[in-house]
């Protein structure tokens, strides 16, 4: 059996432009959203968060998917520095209270896993739509039968699914707003590492990411 390389087993098939497109041709956005921390709100205040969301979701007339990363945190690098601040520290007391203090946190390290978690929401557009909408006003049987070809899409017909891809993201975040959670969408590179990460996640909760490559960034 010849050897398959693992890139034939991933769904996407590049980044670009802020967008990731799939085999299939259909493109994905992701928004990272922020968090809030619900149970030190009020009732009113948890009440009215609810509500807003429930209103959000009822509000959408595409599917889209909510995903939560988990990771370990890595603080590596502060204990670096906090190993050099206690070197550089000429005042005594502090030195040793700077010394206490990384032994303190590191053993809370190595007691606890402490996790980070990171929340997505993935918004999805496909050619067949933007498709159907220029055929709309082309009668029932022609929107019916329509065959849409997915094998092939241009620079033109990317430039407008991603137009409308972002007019989908745009309905999002101001839908999120309303719940106070804001939302940033992610660029091509951090794309590339979200992806990277989801499939290397042992290096990723280390702290380790590739060098990506300038021409891999459109």
């Amino acid at each position: 059996m010849a050897n398959l390389s693992s890139q034939q087993f991933l769904e996407f098939d590049q980044v670009k432009n802020g967008v990731i497109v799939l085999k299939n041709k259909t493109l994905r956005a992701v928004l990272m959203v922020s968090s809030l921390n619900f149970s030190l709100k009020s009732e009113e205040e948890q009440s009215a968060i609810i509500y807003q969301f429930q209103s959000f979701l009822n509000s959408l007339d595409f599917q889209c998917q909510i995903i939560v990363q988990s990771r370990k945190t890595n603080i590596t690098g502060y204990f670096d520095k906090l190993k050099k601040l206690e070197t550089k520290q000429e005042n005594e007391l502090l030195k040793i209270q700077t010394s206490e203090y990384r032994k303190f946190i590191e053993g809370l390290v190595e007691n606890e896993t402490i996790m980070r978690k990171t929340f997505f929401v993935v918004i999805p557009y496909s050619l067949g739509e933007t498709e159907t909408e220029n055929t709309n006003n082309k009668g029932f049987f022609n929107k019916v039968f329509q065959k849409t070809n997915l094998s092939e899409i241009n620079e033109e017909n990317f430039k407008r699914c991603r137009n409308q891809l972002w007019q989908r993201m745009e309905f999002v975040a101001i839908g999120l707003r309303r719940c106070d959670l804001s939302t940033t969408p992610l660029t091509t590179p951090e794309l590339i590492e979200l992806l990277w990460s989801w499939n290397h996640p042992k290096e990723a909760e280390v702290g380790y990411y590739p060098e990506i490559l300038p021409e891999l960034i459109k």
